[in-house]
């Protein structure tokens, strides 16, 4: 049996809709008729009004007058009585017609009775319903002749009294929920497979995703794909931090050792140069650490007084002679965050030291909200240009255009600012003053217990 792919079960919804919607239209056929007019039961005026004209008319205009009135559901005819009256089925009085008209046709004889008016050949099928309901309605005039009026109903009717379309409507409209629930069900695993994703976390176990046995092929395909993906990206992921430790010792062992032979140089210019290599190398690659935990879920979290640990970090810039000045907004000398006090640290001391070496000067300001808590760091440089303000976040640029490592280090420090920020629930801003200058900060969300 072939699989009802979701591509079929969509069509099926699509089609059934469009089913809706045409027996919808049948039904507003109905809407707004007189049913007491139209289904078989003409208004009791205007009965006496068709007596009245047929029988004040002579016999030259009766034939003309019975022609105009006459139509596929209102039939007329003058039954005299020397005619032989034709071979019907018995047919039963309607006591409540009869009192409904009798009063309008101003005491003239009347009787009336119901019958099945079966349906023609040039009807449209109508789904086994053979018979139409009617009424025949006979009148006496005072020409001693009857007149036969047989009103049949334009619509077929159910054997419940109900015309067909009302049912098929009925039946529609339960076929249309029905495809709703189905359309609901389909679309359901997708919402849960979208939250399950969000939560997917590559450095624990993998996550449980959306049971989808019963669902159609794709769903089942592409369910089974995030279930492969979260389980090669976890491994990825595991190899390359084994990978970045193993480089990281190995380094950093080199590293200790040729720093222990760089000081036996006996230049001491050409020692400083050395010992600047391999600080600025160990430090790329502890930038390189970093941004790895980042992207790995790897950052602690824990309650940090921010405007103290900026203030370590302007003290311990200013006792190197660096031209740095903290300013704490009132309101903000106990503002708490949660985060990684190093990677915080980092970004800090990252956005004083880029204020220094561009700027002249660094002017750091700790200032809270009552849902953020915010770092800013005012430089006196050229300021930065509109078109450079993006770009400055991006892996390996500088503001600074040379790649002359004494004027700046490789352009990672913005960038990995950037992830570390964001990985707290913040936003990294750079902004170019009015006058001179530039101001880059970064607002993460404040505390509250």
């Amino acid at each position: 049996m072939a699989s009802f792919t979701l591509a079929r079960r969509l069509s099926s919804i699509v089609l059934v809709s469009l089913l809706g919607i045409w027996l919808i239209l049948v039904i507003s056929s109905y809407v707004g008729h007189d049913w007491q007019e139209e289904n078989f039961q003409p208004s009791p005026e205007r009965l006496a009004a068709i007596a009245d004209a047929i029988e004040n008319a002579s016999p030259q205009e009766r034939a003309s007058i019975l022609k105009a009135l006459s139509s596929p559901t209102l039939k007329l005819r003058i039954e005299t009585r020397t005619d032989k009256p034709p071979t019907e089925p018995t047919r039963r009085t309607d006591v409540e017609i009869v009192k409904r008209y009798a009063d309008a046709l101003g005491g003239r004889a009347f009787a009336a009775s119901r019958f099945q008016a079966p349906v023609s050949q040039s009807d449209i099928f109508q789904l086994g319903w053979r018979t139409r309901h009617a009424i025949e309605f006979r009148i006496g005039m005072t020409t001693g002749e009857t007149l036969i009026i047989d009103n049949v109903a334009p619509i077929v009717a159910t054997s419940f009294g109900v015309p067909v379309g009302v049912g098929a409507g009925f039946v529609g409209t339960m076929v249309a929920l029905v495809a709703l629930v189905v359309m609901y069900r389909e679309i359901r695993p997708l919402t849960q497979l979208a939250r399950a994703v969000d939560r997917i976390d590559l450095e624990n176990n993998p996550i449980s995703l959306p049971d989808v046995r019963n669902q159609s092929a794709e769903i089942r395909a592409l369910v089974t794909a995030f279930d492969r993906l979260q389980t090669r990206l976890s491994q990825l992921l595991r190899a390359r931090m084994a990978m970045l430790a193993g480089i990281s010792h190995d380094v950093r062992t080199f590293a200790t050792r040729l720093r222990l032979r760089v000081d036996a140089i006996p230049d001491e210019h050409k020692r400083e140069r050395a010992i600047s290599d391999i600080s600025d190398m160990i430090r790329m690659l502890d930038d390189a650490l970093l941004a790895a935990r980042v992207g790995s879920g790897e950052l602690s979290e824990e309650l940090v007084e921010l405007t103290v640990l900026t203030k370590g970090e302007v003290n311990d810039r200013s006792s190197t002679g660096m031209p740095v000045e903290l300013s704490v907004v009132r309101g903000a000398e106990n503002v708490m965050v949660l985060g990684d006090p190093l990677a915080l640290r980092r970004v800090i001391g990252n956005l004083i030291e880029n204020a220094v070496n561009y700027g002249t000067s660094a002017h750091v300001t700790v200032s809270a909200s009552t849902q953020h808590a915010s770092v800013m760091v005012e430089d006196q440089g050229s300021g930065i240009s509109e078109n450079m303000i993006d770009m400055l976040i991006e892996p390996f640029v500088r503001g600074e255009a040379s790649r002359n490592r004494d004027t700046g280090g490789a352009g990672l420090g913005l960038a990995i600012a950037r992830n570390l920020i964001e990985a707290h629930g913040g936003s990294l801003k750079i902004e170019k003053l009015p006058v001179r200058g530039s101001r880059i900060g970064f607002e993460v969300p404040r505390f509250v217990g």
